[in-house]
């Protein structure tokens, strides 16, 4: 239906939309009168020049871009280099922290892991329940006892300068906030806890 066009040359049919009351004509391949419109008829046609359509710069997938910027490395910032861990990192390693092992991936002990803070640096023992597939998590004033079907996801990556730990956030919920964050947890168990936690 484009054909109306013609009176205007600078505006090609594949860059025009003919509208009729009836609304839209979308068969660009037939004439007016095939889709039955007479003389006197009245159509508004929108469209834009070939230099405006050049104009238009494609929107940018930024998604992609992510990716293959984390998939470089050149601009994904360290989880450890971030203000909130890095407080928690310069207060250094826990006197009764257990002895990290870099390159390592050993089981997890029959007894809890122990020596690790929290995200207010307050010492930390996680205990896995297998019997109940529960992990718990105790602290000095409380233990929480978290199905372990309820733990999304689990971040961790090595300590800068001290690679034989690692700082691991526990996803309990939807949301960033509820991220539970554990810090100094020897690397040679970060596999195991993976595993063991989301059957990875």
């Amino acid at each position: 239906v484009c054909l109306f066009v013609s009176l205007s040359p600078s505006l090609p049919p594949v860059f025009c939309h003919s509208s009729y009351p009836s609304g839209m004509l979308k068969d660009n391949s037939k004439t007016l009168a095939e889709v039955g419109i007479g003389n006197g008829a009245k159509l508004m046609v929108v469209g834009s020049t070939i230099e405006q359509v050049l104009g238009v710069t494609a929107p940018v997938d930024t998604s992609a871009n992510a990716s293959a910027t984390s998939a470089t490395g050149t601009k994904k910032t360290k989880l450890c280099e971030s203000e909130k861990h890095k407080k928690i990192i310069a207060k250094g390693k826990p006197d009764d922290v257990l002895v990290g092992i870099r390159g390592q991936n050993d089981p997890l002990p029959a007894q809890p892991l122990t020596g690790m803070v929290n995200s207010i640096n307050g010492k930390v023992r996680l205990t896995f329940k297998l019997e109940q597939d529960e992990l718990w998590i105790g602290t000095k004033v409380r233990t929480d006892k978290i199905p372990m079907g309820q733990i999304q996801s689990i971040l961790a990556e090595p300590i800068d300068g001290h690679e034989e730990y690692h700082l691991m956030g526990l996803q309990l919920g939807t949301t960033e906030h509820s991220r539970y964050w554990v810090y100094w947890v020897p690397s040679q168990y970060v596999r195991a806890i993976k595993s063991t936690v989301l059957g990875q």
